[in-house]
């Protein structure tokens, strides 16, 4: 999954806005997913979680103050 997000990430064109379903599933996915961002110098406005998001990924995006939970 990560070497297919890869692929996608850096050969997407600067500056497009982008919708993610079921990924990051991992609390692992979602710190590569930041390191990419930052290297390109990009960062997430939001995050929506349903009520089947891991909890791990809940806490982490709650604790950046980007999650927007989803009822």
């Amino acid at each position: 999954m990560l070497a297919t997000m890869r692929r996608w990430f850096w050969t997407r064109k600067p500056d497009a806005g982008f919708v993610l379903t079921d990924f990051p599933a991992t609390l692992l996915q979602a710190r590569v997913f930041d390191e990419w961002l930052e290297a390109r110098n990009e960062a997430l406005d939001a995050v929506l979680a349903g009520p089947d998001a891991a909890p791990e990924l809940v806490g982490y995006y709650r604790n950046l103050g980007l999650l927007a939970e989803v009822a």
